[in-house]
């Protein structure tokens, strides 16, 4: 199974999901079989005004990891991601990094083959 990227509130298995995919503050690299982890820092796209997604799905991308699981996927952050080959998770919150994870593994969790969320300003 290859490395899933989770958008986390804080860099931690027990962090909160963060819900916003092209803003979350950084993304859990995880590998699921032995649950180790890397942080990927996400705190430049959170200042941006507007392509935040698309810089977040490139740092995802550069991570190596071949499935993302979060709440909302805007369509541009959608579109980067799947032309990259990465599966989406969505509609993921309210639960920790660790409990998304174990969802993944058991089968639990719907990927997503559209955006969750309106765009930027729409």
């Amino acid at each position: 199974m290859g490395k899933i990227a989770v958008s986390c509130e804080e860099p931690s298995l027990d962090s909160n999901v963060d819900p916003r995919f092209g803003r979350a503050a950084g993304f859990l690299i995880v590998d699921p079989d032995t649950l180790e982890f890397s942080y990927v820092d996400n705190g430049s796209s959170q200042a941006m005004s507007q392509g935040a997604g698309i810089q977040a799905a490139e740092n995802v991308f550069r991570s190596g990891a071949k499935v993302v699981l979060t709440g909302y996927v805007g369509p541009k952050a959608f579109q980067s991601l799947s032309a990259a080959g990465i599966e989406i998770g969505q509609n993921l919150e309210n639960i920790t990094v660790r409990q998304a994870i174990e969802k993944y593994k058991a089968g639990e969790v719907d990927m997503a083959t559209a955006p969750n969320r309106m765009g930027h300003g729409a």
